[in-house]
């Protein structure tokens, strides 16, 4: 393994032990030429895939770029980050046993956009939205309809309390002022 930091040839093994879900094995490694310490990860890649455009042109399988989209259909949604590793990896392993070396980006999207309506809807009308090239709102209301009918079966909301009556002006207390702040 070549160093990232030197381009050295040679880096030494220091350390290996399985992932957290087991997918794959975490390497620690150190550079003997410049010190630098690095972590790589080894995963079983079942075949090579290539990945059929929608313009037609072939290029390879890039599960990195795979975990980036879904990093940015999730960016500032609160997800574990395991559920998110066992959904790339989901996707891959489904596309890599599919019994075929070649795989439309189409079914790489919808296998995203299926994986990210049970992980986070909101995750998934972002997605959903770049894949499907919104160009107006009502694209987005007719997804959002498809969602709401599939949340309302989940769970109702309470029905509202009658508002209370309001006070007349001469029943409101006045209102306490808080002390000023101390300024540092």
């Amino acid at each position: 393994m070549r160093c990232p930091f030197c381009g050295g040839p040679d880096t030494q093994v220091k350390d290996s032990r399985p992932s957290e879900d087991s997918s794959a094995i975490r390497r620690r490694r150190v550079c003997p030429d410049c010190g630098g310490r690095f972590t790589t990860f080894e995963r079983v890649q079942l075949r090579e895939l290539v990945v059929l455009k929608r313009s037609g042109k072939r290029v390879p399988f890039d599960r990195d770029k795979l975990q980036r989209s879904i990093d940015v259909a999730l960016r500032k949604r609160t997800v574990d980050p395991e559920r998110v590793e066992r959904l790339v990896s989901g996707i891959t392993r489904r596309l890599e046993s599919g019994g075929e070396g070649e795989v439309t980006s189409e079914a790489i999207g919808e296998a995203v956009m299926e994986g990210l309506k049970g992980l986070d809807d909101v995750a998934y009308v972002r997605f959903a939205s770049v894949y499907k090239n919104f160009r107006e709102a009502q694209d987005f209301q007719d997804l959002l309809g498809t969602l709401g009918g599939r949340l309302e079966g989940e769970a109702s909301l309470p029905e509202a309390e009658p508002a209370a009556p309001v006070p007349a002006d001469d029943e409101v207390a006045p209102r306490r002022r808080r002390p000023a702040r101390k300024q540092a």
